[in-house]
């Protein structure tokens, strides 16, 4: 199948904000690229999150992305829970690969699923959603980036 110009300059930018090399500077894959678990795990006060629970909350809206574009059920998400999950449950660097790895695997499921949509499908709206597709689609690259910021910032904030 065929790909349409439409899908393709949107997966261009997701993944762009996700791990590609972009003019604007780091992307989520690269704000946290070299972040031990103890950094990751750092947090400004009681009150704020750390990267690593960013890192899940990215995870966790890819995931929601691709469940509204495909029709998936709920529940499907690898942890319990929803949005912000509290990080870290064992301060250990195993344990934030394995983070890390979850947001490679819902990206690279997020992106499989709208690769595999047609142009037609970028109108249509889920269920119970205000957006289309396509708005959807676009929005899960601004929050990548927006997080990606949001993450250089704190490592700022750490030194």
């Amino acid at each position: 199948m065929r790909q349409s110009s439409e899908i393709k300059l949107l997966l261009d930018g997701i993944n762009e904000g996700y791990e590609k090399r972009a003019w604007h500077g780091s992307n989520l894959r690269g704000a946290i690229r070299g972040l031990s678990a103890k950094e990751a795990a750092w947090r400004l006060s009681n009150h704020r999150h750390n990267i690593w629970e960013i890192v899940v909350h990215c995870a966790y809206w890819k995931y929601i992305v691709r469940r509204r574009i495909t029709g998936e059920k709920r529940g499907s998400f690898p942890l319990k829970g929803s949005n912000w999950f509290k990080r870290p449950t064992e301060l250990t660097e195993a344990g934030w690969k394995k983070d890390i790895r979850l947001l490679d695997d819902m990206h690279r499921l997020m992106v499989d699923s709208i690769a595999k949509l047609k142009s037609s499908d970028l109108k249509k709206s889920p269920k119970g959603s205000k957006f289309n597709n396509r708005a959807i689609i676009f929005g899960i690259s601004a929050h990548d980036l927006y997080h990606a910021g949001q993450i250089q910032f704190i490592k700022r904030l750490l030194k």
